[in-house]
């Protein structure tokens, strides 16, 4: 039985439905590039009108054709009837270039539902709809209709790519070949009716060609099986790195707590990607440059606190001292072991002997974790003399790159056919190092119990959240809730009182709160102003500073802990940090160690010290909500978190229940 694998990449037999007879349309691509770049299966033009196709006999359907079929190529409107003849004739993988499902709206999603539910009964695993196709470049394969595949010559290497953009294959493809960077497996998803970006991470996790994986996402449609697949590549040894297009505003709107606007869905992927072991890239540029800088390595182990250090060695002053300071803007230190100077510039006296000695030497430092070779105009006009040092250069753990100032297309293929990773633009080349110094191990999953919480309520008022939180271990202020007219308590003074409505999410801003009551007749003063018949009644606390600890079971990626500055700074800075829920309490340690604005807390300058052991005990409690029987809590937060010299107190939250 035909695997997916050799289905999709490897097939002996490719029927083409659509085929055209006219070599300048759309729809001949296929054939013309399968014949182009060597395919050595077989090919079967499908059309019904058309006795041959550009040579080949043509079949009137698939069921016709003289010999079984592993991978078919749609590119009709009548998607439907092609199936069902897939179906009939046992073809494994159908890739699907035609339109008009999910990317024309929810009639053309509900027609992608129910071919996907037909084509699954039919055994027919699916690519696409609005696919363009897949290229198996060292198998000479390459079904699609991408113009790209006009060059004469595709470059080999092993660096794979799963895209959600089909013209953005070409896209990584050409600008790849101009640098002499080579590719495995290039593959476009589509709507991922079927077939979408975690399986096919699976499948290169488990390619023995493909040593790099490369996403291009405009989204993540399933989280956990992404999250499970780049596990899978990370134990294979092999790095998965994305660019993300775009921040989608996907549930932002909806969200009526601080987390929920702090935890946007862009925050949201940062913390997912973290997670899950991906390195992720800010720009187009250094997704197609970086392969080489991690191929071959594991995420680097450096000392908490302490930031990166790249020693950087150059033959041009100015060109260093551009991409010095995006490194600078990206928090990594540039060190010149053995000198305060943040590089060694060989510019005036710099030989050949010279260059390759500083960097054997720094190669072996363990003053510095990577090596970066800046290299002026001799790139351009003398490649082999100036970058033979660095082609020279020892291997190591420690990653060797190189940044070129002129256009310098030889010297470029030179390094990439050396494994060495070369940039072309300094803000590239920063992008990829911090990308490298940000990579993390895919987080440890442990089994963890099952919480037996009642979330009943619809609607949560501060009393009903503070008692939730209370139920998850968190410690919080004595509160009691007081009706109109007397409003009678027994909390003791000093106290605060609000309006307790689970309609106004935010008190303050409405006018609702009244803090440091003093006494009784201070309270009947001032209590009567806050014009409600139900408030709530609570012990006053001060402490050293305040935090913001939220959860939000975010659409895209699932359960996020969130930790920041509290108060009203937590939405003017965004000083916040966020990881998959729950979190262990050490994991909520390491989380809180980023945030800026706890430097007050953690004795800046003498200050005293909050117990920021016991924030993260909160924190983790609070991450617990993700595993109530159901996830029946959209939001949590406590806002602000009292931090004191020993222990927390949580004097204001609230909670969203799911619709």
């Amino acid at each position: 039985m035909t695997s997916l694998a050799q289905a999709l990449f490897a097939p002996r037999a490719v029927a083409l439905i659509g085929a055209s007879g006219d070599a300048k349309k759309n729809t001949a691509r296929p054939q013309r590039f399968l014949a182009k770049h060597g395919y050595a299966g077989a090919v079967l033009p499908i059309n019904p009108t058309r006795a041959e196709v550009l040579g080949k006999k043509a079949y009137r359907i698939v069921a016709d054709a003289p010999q079984p079929v592993d991978h078919a190529f749609i590119m009709i409107p009548q998607v439907e009837q092609a199936i069902e003849d897939c179906g009939r004739s046992g073809v494994a993988v159908a890739s699907i270039f035609s339109d008009g499902f999910a990317d024309v709206g929810p009639e053309g999603a509900a027609r992608q539902a129910r071919l996907a539910a037909r084509a699954r009964e039919l055994g027919v695993r699916l690519l696409g709809p609005n696919s363009m196709g897949v290229i198996d470049i060292p198998g000479r394969f390459a079904l699609t209709v991408n113009a790209v595949l006009e060059m004469d010559a595709l470059p080999a290497g092993g660096t794979s790519i799963v895209s959600q953009s089909g013209t953005m294959l070409g896209t990584v493809l050409s600008r790849g070949a101009a640098r002499g960077l080579g590719f495995s497996k290039l593959v476009s998803v589509g709507n991922e009716a079927d077939l979408g970006v975690g399986e096919l991470v699976e499948l290169l996790a488990d390619d023995a060609a493909t040593r790099v994986i490369l996403l291009f996402l405009e989204t993540v449609r399933d989280a956990e099986r992404l999250a499970g697949a780049a596990r899978r590549a990370h134990a294979a040894g092999k790095p998965v790195v994305a660019y993300k297009l775009g921040r989608s505003a996907l549930g932002e709107r909806l969200a009526r707590s601080h987390t929920g606007a702090l935890a946007g869905s862009d925050a949201a992927l940062d913390a997912y990607f973290r997670a899950c072991g991906i390195l992720r890239v800010d720009m187009l540029e250094t997704l197609i440059e970086i392969a080489p800088l991690v191929a071959g390595r594991a995420p680097p182990r450096l000392e908490p606190g302490r930031s990166p250090r790249v020693a950087v060695v150059t033959t041009t002053g100015g060109g260093a001292a551009s991409v010095v300071d995006r490194l600078g803007l990206s928090g990594i230190e540039t060190v010149a072991p053995g000198s305060d100077a943040p590089i060694i510039d060989l510019t005036m006296a710099g030989t050949s002997a010279q260059y390759a000695s500083t960097l054997a030497s720094l190669i072996d430092s363990p003053e510095c974790d990577a090596v970066l070779a800046v290299v002026g105009s001799s790139a351009m006009f003398h490649p082999q003399h100036a970058v033979q040092p660095i082609l020279d250069a020892k291997r190591s753990a420690k990653p060797l790159a190189a940044f070129l100032t002129p256009h310098a297309e030889q010297s470029l293929a030179l390094l990439a056919r050396a494994e060495v990773a070369a940039f072309r633009t300094p803000e590239a080349c920063a992008d990829a190092f911090r990308a490298y110094f940000s990579w993390k191990e895919p987080r440890r999953i442990e089994s963890s119990e099952v919480v037996e919480i009642q979330i009943k309520k619809k609607k949560f008022d501060e009393k009903s959240s503070i008692d939730l939180f209370a139920s998850l271990g968190i410690p919080v202020a004595e509160s009691q809730a007081a009706r109109a007219p007397g409003f009678e308590h027994s909390v003791p003074y000093p106290v605060a009182a609000k309006i307790l409505s689970a309609q106004i999410a935010h008190k303050t801003e409405a006018g609702g709160v009244i803090l440091g009551i003093g006494d009784q007749a201070d309270f009947d003063l001032k209590v009567p102003g806050l014009k409600s018949t139900r408030i709530l009644v609570q012990a006053m606390h001060c402490g050293l500073g305040e935090a913001i600890i939220g959860y939000r079971d975010d659409p895209l990626v699932g359960p996020l802990a969130l930790v920041g500055s509290g108060g009203v700074m937590a939405e003017i800075y965004k000083d916040v940090v966020l990881a998959l829920a729950p979190v262990s309490v050490e994991e909520a340690e390491e989380m809180i160690a980023r945030v800026k604005g706890f430097a007050v807390l953690r004795g800046y300058r003498g200050l005293p010290r909050g117990d920021l052991r016991a924030l993260a005990g909160a924190l983790a409690a609070l991450s617990r909500l993700a595993l109530v029987r159901g996830r029946l809590v959209a939001e949590a937060e406590i806002n602000p978190m009292i931090v004191k010299r020993e222990g927390v107190v949580a004097v204001d939250g609230l909670v969203v229940p799911k619709a």
